[in-house]
């Protein structure tokens, strides 16, 4: 089965950005888990001595638009060196 670059891309960056804005809420309405599982995805660092109590708008654009270019490039590459395999 091969990929189609695009539509790959697209799924990885929308599922990205839906990632991205569910991790801001949950740190909004529940941050003490949160960050305890910030903590458990970094090997046990404290994160808290490092974070902010909120984010300002402008960060939070800036993240998401930047995890989702990134996530669109990622899944763009991800979908031609896939079909590349299968070629293969």
């Amino acid at each position: 089965m091969k990929h189609n670059p695009t539509a790959t891309a697209n799924a990885l960056a929308i599922t990205m950005g839906v990632v991205y804005i569910v991790c801001r809420q949950l740190f909004i309405m529940a941050p003490e888990f949160a960050m305890s599982v910030g903590r458990s995805w970094f090997h046990g660092i404290d994160i808290s001595k490092i974070a902010t109590k909120s984010v300002p708008t402008d960060t939070f654009v800036l993240g998401l638009v930047s995890a989702i270019i990134g996530s669109w490039l990622v899944g763009y590459l991800f979908a031609v060196s896939y079909n590349w395999f299968v070629k293969k």
